[in-house]
């Protein structure tokens, strides 16, 4: 198989599960979450590595804030003049029904290798449509 035709077969499995990830949802949860975004703290640890905190309430769990914060590094990138961001990692802490994330994203101008990377635009994009606010 040529090495074109490969990557659109990987590009099109990679699309078919992340529309197979969207459609589980159960809708009455959907219509019950109502989060409240309290603010992004941005700390620049060194050249293009770089420290998101999030806090929210009415999160459904750890991943409504990892979207925060992943939401948060592509404005960033963004704003810096980058398109692209790569996750490094992510801590969720919840105390009293009061979500906090710290994570750390490297942003940089080109597709940094890896697995958990982000097209900032888009990302900005999508966490718009979906009602996140970013920086």
């Amino acid at each position: 198989m040529c090495l074109a035709c490969r990557s659109i077969a990987v590009l099109g499995v990679a699309s078919a599960l992340l529309i197979g990830c969207g459609g589980g949802a159960d809708p009455a949860s959907q219509a019950s979450f109502s989060p409240s975004y309290k603010g992004i703290e941005t700390i620049l640890l060194d050249g293009d590595l770089v420290n998101f905190r999030v806090e929210m309430t009415g999160a459904r769990g750890n991943q409504d804030v990892a979207d925060y914060a992943a939401c948060a590094a592509a404005q960033y990138a963004l704003i810096r003049g980058f398109g692209f961001a790569r996750h490094v990692r992510t801590n969720v802490d919840n105390q009293g029904g009061t979500w906090r994330g710290d994570a750390v994203y490297t942003i940089s101008a080109a597709l940094p290798e890896g697995l958990r990377t982000i097209d900032a635009e888009v990302t900005v994009r999508d966490c718009g449509a979906r009602g996140i606010p970013t920086v």
